[in-house]
């Protein structure tokens, strides 16, 4: 059970994106990591990605896997899209250039892959870039996702809109009885209306039924030093402080870093999800045209990305 994982205190979660729907590059990414250990996966909520993934574990006759899929509010990046304003755009290529997901190619932009990141917004001249929210609607896909056997559901609660956060939060909480994921960051919100948040959000579950997924800066994990994940310690040491029935996960600007910094600051941790980096240090291989075929691309691939599953593992 995921509940048991979490309870050992050496979980890996690969996140793939919650804007992520590009299925084939999740299915290599997931593969990859299932290989070098990982047990479990967050996902886009989607059906289709969904499918592709449990098709993927499977074929590698992985079996013992659980599934994450995020959801969220509109104004919390992970559910934004980058959209550009040709009248400003001087197709200077400077946001394909930057972004992690390849997803703008000719100043166009492919929605699937977008993961709303704000990595092109910031660099672009002319401020031809905006992101419109494109949140999932939770009556038409949790039902679906439900049968799919799905083992927990992350809930992006990066926002100010108490009303629509807890509208969903109930309607999530009525409708699914597993284990419930809050991804919840201090940036807009200070430390103390963070834990009066959390503790509202989890005063209707039962204790240790949720994760708080500590968000120190959201999908900034490029790097791979301590400067990069400092955030995410600080913010999971604001919420350990705070003594609730949770489990906590570190996350934003995760990197290999991670565990050891947390363990020197005393942060009594039970998972580490990795995004940005985990993504980004597999990048060439998984965009290879002869990825299933090629077996080195498997293994080159893996003494790479092993040590970073083993810093959490081990």
């Amino acid at each position: 059970m995921l509940k048991d994982l979490l309870e050992e205190k050496h979980c890996f979660k690969l996140v793939c994106g919650a804007g992520n729907e590009d299925v084939e590059s999740i299915s290599r990414l997931v593969y990859l990591y299932a290989i070098a250990g990982c047990r479990f996966f967050d996902l886009s909520a989607n059906e289709e990605v969904v499918d592709a993934v449990l098709n993927t574990l499977h074929s590698a006759n992985i079996y013992d896997a659980y599934i994450s899929v995020s959801v969220g509010i509109k104004s919390d990046p992970h559910c934004n899209k980058a959209v550009i304003d040709y009248n400003r755009c001087i197709n200077c290529g400077s946001c394909e250039s930057v972004c992690p997901q390849g997803a703008i190619h000719y100043a166009k932009v492919k929605k699937s892959k977008c993961i709303g990141c704000g990595r092109c917004w910031r660099v672009c001249p002319r401020g031809a870039i905006s992101y419109t929210p494109e949140e999932k609607n939770l009556d038409e896909i949790l039902p679906q996702l439900i049968k799919k056997g799905i083992d927990c559901l992350e809930f992006h609660v990066i926002g100010q809109d108490e009303n629509e956060i807890f509208t969903k939060w109930k309607y999530i909480n009525d409708n699914f009885d597993g284990i419930l994921s809050i991804c919840i960051s201090r940036g807009k919100l200070g430390d103390e209306a963070l834990i009066e948040r959390i503790k509202k959000m989890i005063d209707v579950r039962e204790p240790y039924s949720t994760i708080i997924q500590a968000d120190g800066f959201p999908m900034s994990g490029g790097d791979d030093d301590y400067k990069t994940t400092l955030q995410a310690v600080a913010t999971a040491e604001i919420v350990q402080n705070a003594k609730l029935p949770v489990y906590l996960m570190l996350s934003g600007g995760t990197n290999s870093k991670t565990t050891e910094l947390a363990q020197m600051c005393g942060i009594n941790y039970n998972a580490v999800a990795v995004g940005s980096y985990a993504r980004k240090i597999v990048k060439k291989y998984i965009e290879r045209s002869d990825f299933w075929t090629n077996h080195n691309i498997t293994e080159d691939a893996l003494n790479i990305i092993k040590p970073l599953v083993d810093s959490v593992l081990l």
